[in-house]
């Protein structure tokens, strides 16, 4: 067999491969042999066509046969010989064979190209990491998320006012004010005074009791119109929050002795959070940059790959199977493509440094750590981590972190403080787009 490799570009490659009768005359035999089996001819048992009269009545038949089979034969066997490994299905071109001549065709398909890394010089990456710093407001946030979660239900007899919630539902009327038959959303919770029941529409709501009907102008999602929705009142509550005092603090931090104590524990709460917060920018801005530093090429069947496994996990966790597949795909390209440059680069780093590698024990100790914070759900931790798949999943974080450290040595990081002010300003800034 006769094999020639076109590099057509750092992932593509081209195969043509070429046999002569000689080598294909076994193959084709046995072709044959099968094909005689499943034909049937009148006056000839299955299997028992004299050659001569299977040849003359069914050449070009039996010659597709052996080029299906063929090919996927001789394409595997030139893979091993040239130790390619694709990433792709194969396609199939110019593909010649009649009886007693030469076999040939071609495939081109993609590999995973092969990462030739820079060499790494000091401060070669330049990025920055952020320190937050936080105050009080956002120690009151906490705080008044947590009462807020324990917060109980109370029915409201006497009329709605600002801040209560409103079980309804939603019957969206035509310009003529009569109902839409299909376009009514069953008991929704809406909050007086927050958008769009702010304003003109909040003042229709405020007095409402259950069983009171009122209409009101909504935007359209879809062009940013108005449109006009009749409001069947269910029910009115007020969510009353409990008071920070000991039996609060107790139930929530039972090892607080008072509200400073309680405040302290919060704060450091808040600060582990955006530490971890700063950490995980820093990591893939660090990441970012060694991309840019590179600038691998990629396989794109890698990435289509990438997306079929997204789209295939979306419709599991929707068990829906209709889903817009493009809109996906669009919406998570460039960051399937990010990944795969980064997974690339990581890899070409870890076989290039003989330090970087995990122990089955250091996994071992990682599983410990996280059975220590959270003893409560030992069993439940030890019987996750009994599955391959999920210890694969520790290796690869802990061969990122090691693979993150080795960058650094190589990084000039300019620390930057932002107070968490800020960070409150844009959110809000956001918001009121």
């Amino acid at each position: 067999m006769e094999i020639k490799v076109n590099k057509i570009n750092a992932y593509s490659r081209e195969l043509t491969i070429n046999l002569s009768w000689d080598e294909c005359l076994q193959d084709f035999q046995q072709t044959i042999k099968k094909f005689s089996k499943k034909v049937k001819l009148p006056g000839f048992r299955p299997g028992k066509i004299p050659l001569k009269v299977l040849m003359n009545k069914f050449m070009p038949n039996i010659e597709a046969e052996f080029i299906e089979e063929g090919v996927n034969k001789f394409y595997i066997e030139a893979l091993k010989e040239e130790n390619l490994i694709p990433v792709n299905k194969a396609n199939i071109e110019d593909v010649h064979f009649h009886y007693e001549e030469h076999f040939k065709f071609k495939a081109i398909f993609q590999i995973e190209p092969k990462i030739v890394l820079p060499k790494m010089k000091k401060n070669c990456l330049k990025i920055q990491k952020t320190e937050y710093i936080s105050d009080d407001i956002d120690i009151d946030n906490v705080i008044d998320e947590m009462r807020r979660s324990r917060a109980e239900v109370k029915t409201i007899e006497d009329g709605a006012k600002e801040g209560h919630y409103l079980i309804v539902d939603f019957q969206k009327l035509d310009n003529s004010g009569l109902p839409i038959i299909g376009e009514k959303l069953e008991k929704r919770f809406l909050q007086i005074g927050t958008d769009p029941f702010s304003g003109d529409n909040m003042k229709k709501l405020i007095g409402l009791k259950a069983g009171d009907k009122v209409q009101v102008d909504l935007p359209d999602l879809n062009d940013n119109s108005m449109t006009k929705y009749e409001l069947s009142i269910i029910n009115v509550e007020e969510q009353v929050v409990p008071e920070v005092n000991q039996e609060f603090i107790k139930s929530v931090e039972p090892d607080s002795k008072d509200e400073a104590s309680f405040r302290n524990i919060i704060m450091k709460k808040v600060n582990d959070s955006y530490a971890q917060r700063s950490e995980e920018a820093f990591e893939r801005t660090l990441a970012d940059s060694m991309i840019e530093y590179v600038k691998p090429d990629f396989a794109p069947a890698m990435v289509d790959s990438y997306l079929d496994h997204l789209i295939q996990e979306a419709k599991e966790q929707q068990q829906s199977q209709d889903l817009d597949e493009n809109k996906i795909r669009d919406s998570y390209k460039a960051v399937a493509e990010r990944n795969m440059k980064w997974y690339l680069i990581r890899k070409a780093i870890v076989s290039n440094q003989d330090n970087i590698s995990v122990s089955r024990d250091d996994i071992d100790k990682e599983i410990q750590k996280l059975l220590e914070r959270s003893p409560d759900h030992s069993k439940e931790i030890k019987q996750y981590y009994k599955k391959p798949s999920n210890r694969q999943r520790i290796e690869d974080d802990l061969i990122e972190k090691k693979v993150l450290n080795y960058l650094e040595d190589f990084t000039k990081i300019k620390d930057v403080k932002v107070h968490t002010k800020v960070l409150r300003e844009e959110t809000e800034n956001e918001r009121s787009k």
